[in-house]
């Protein structure tokens, strides 16, 4: 692959929120995984293992898990402005956007691996928190995961993992209470054809030798720059709710 193919790549990736019904073949997923096993991590630690759900009742216990951990979410974002509040929050919860999906792949994570990483991590708050090291670790995999489904013309779904859901998908999946659910990510065929995302110009966030002041922005520019960016994303998260 040459870099124009791996842009390509990266820019037509999406994130979609409803699947058709037809399995993930098995020779894919098993390249995805293989794809988040390369992953990079700190110290080369490697603290993810994955839980691949594609049974018809597991997946259904785990998409009815979802609403009680994620409904003190929703209050929560009522106390923003309406403007500002995410768009999977401005309705009551009902189900959720993942529930179609053929194949949830649950990453799991092995805090006890971050003791590869150097000890200074945790005294020299290194890249900005004491777990960053970790979460990047995790971070990588998962983002493995999304760029291989989209290599393999699957779609995939990032699906945000709150602590009062961690615990019941560690009831139903009987994962070690020792070990962390990180994220769920959505794997299947799309029921639609995502519209195009929205990315910053490069001029707008590149700097070269040192920081251009010109192009810093004052807390009113980012409030503008949400507002924005909330009416730039809703498009494409009202075409992935199911009508």
């Amino acid at each position: 692959m040459n870099i124009d193919d791996f842009l390509n790549l990266v820019k037509t990736r999406r994130s979609v929120r409803r699947f058709r019904p037809d399995p993930v073949p098995p020779e894919l997923l098993e390249k995805l995984l293989e794809a988040a096993r390369w992953a990079m991590s700190g110290a080369n630690a490697q603290p993810w293992e994955f839980v691949v759900v594609q049974d018809a009742n597991t997946r259904t216990r785990i998409v009815d898990s979802w609403l009680a951990p994620n409904q003190e979410a929703y209050v929560i974002e009522q106390t923003r402005v309406p403007e500002l509040r995410h768009h999977d929050m401005r309705t009551p919860l009902t189900t959720p956007p993942f529930q179609s999906a053929p194949t949830i792949i649950v990453t799991v994570g092995d805090r006890r691996t971050y003791q590869a990483t150097v000890l200074g991590a945790n005294f020299l708050v290194t890249e900005g928190a004491t777990d960053a090291i970790y979460l990047k670790n995790m971070a990588n995999a998962t983002q493995m995961l999304h760029l291989a489904a989209a290599a393999a013309g699957l779609s995939s779904e990032w699906v945000s993992v709150n602590r009062p859901w961690g615990q019941a998908l560690k009831r139903i999946l009987d994962i070690p209470e020792i070990l962390e659910v990180h994220t769920l990510v959505a794997i299947g065929y799309p029921a639609y054809q995502p519209k195009p995302s929205y990315r910053r110009s490069l001029d707008e966030i590149v700097h070269y030798d040192k920081y251009d002041r010109s192009k810093y922005r004052s807390g009113e520019d980012i409030y503008k720059y949400l507002i924005a960016l909330r009416q730039t994303t809703e498009p494409p998260y009202k075409q992935g709710i199911p009508q």
